[in-house]
């Protein structure tokens, strides 16, 4: 499933086109768009099985076309179509929230046929898929693992595949390691998930709640970020180093499960990745003074259960 990391992003992500409007989304605007930030992990996740299982399923048309020439050979009279009988695949095709959610998103139609050719040539031409189509029977590991072959190593591996994603889903390098989890994790154990509800409600609360926090606290939390900044101009800290502050500090005063140590952590790191070279050790710094002049004023309060990130 999603993770908290994940979701801080997306809230990040939300947070920035807010205040950077012109002018600044309203409160009920930005938890809009929080949502659709999902939405769009949700239409990406369809997109992959869509495209994994056309890739399986084209083994049907390669064989119907390579039938119908005006003179086959004996080989185009005798293609092998075991892949797209695969017990794996045709569990994810008859799963009721799949098939909802391709009739939601349709992915066919951004699928382009010649792709989706490309990608069951390059398979075919592959020693795993020749063992595949000779061995007998139709083993559970091996219809698995078939399935697992054309994500990482056809589908994952395509660079022109990868353009197209990216191109498709400007959301592809926030949730690429999510997504292909998920997938993963469904042929690992089919059903595993309801492509409906990809992120538990305990999640979508605390994703809501964190935005919702962050908007309504922002003159709490600027109070105790402002007199830390030193012969730091507000005005002239970028942005989103700022947004990431506030989140922090929310997450310090608001949300008594988390631990500090994960929230100044997770803070760290999205500075590093998402912000300038020099972002991850200021925030740092900050979160880890207010941090501490907050325990030493008996103001951060914190249970000893603590949930899983």
């Amino acid at each position: 499933m999603i993770s908290r990391r994940n979701i801080r992003v997306k809230v990040m992500q939300t947070l920035y086109a807010a205040e950077t409007a012109e002018p600044v989304t309203p409160a009920g605007e930005a938890l809009k768009s929080l949502k659709k930030h999902f939405d769009q992990t949700r239409a990406l996740l369809v997109y992959l099985f869509h495209t994994l299982a056309e890739t399986a399923r084209f083994a049907e048309t390669d064989a119907r076309q390579k039938a119908s020439k005006h003179l086959p050979s004996e080989a185009d009279l005798n293609i092998n179509t075991k892949l797209a009988g695969n017990n794996l695949l045709w569990k994810l095709l008859e799963d009721n929230s799949y098939r909802a959610a391709v009739k939601d998103y349709k992915p066919e139609l951004q699928t382009d046929p010649e792709t989706i050719k490309k990608l069951y040539t390059t398979l075919t031409a592959s020693d795993t898929y020749k063992q595949y189509i000779s061995a007998p029977g139709r083993e559970a590991a091996t219809e698995k693992s078939i399935l697992e072959y054309i994500l990482s190593s056809v589908m994952l591996t395509d660079e022109n595949y990868i353009a197209q994603v990216e191109e498709l889903y400007t959301n592809w390098d926030d949730d690429c390691d999510v997504v292909v989890q998920l997938v993963a994790g469904w042929l690992q154990k089919p059903g595993s998930f309801s492509f409906s509800e990809i992120i538990s409600n305990d999640k979508v609360e605390f994703a809501l709640s964190l935005l919702q926090t962050v908007m309504e606290k922002k003159e709490v939390t600027l109070e105790l970020i402002k007199p830390r900044l030193k012969n730091w101009d507000p005005e002239r800290i970028a942005v989103l180093d700022m947004i990431l502050m506030e989140m922090g500090v929310c997450e310090f005063l608001f949300f008594e499960t988390i631990p500090p140590k994960v929230t100044i952590n997770e803070y760290i790191d999205l500075a590093k990745e998402y912000s300038t070279s020099q972002s991850g050790h200021f925030v740092n710094g900050i979160l880890d003074n207010i941090h501490k002049d907050l325990v030493k004023e008996d103001k951060m309060h914190k249970v000893t259960f603590v949930k899983k990130k």
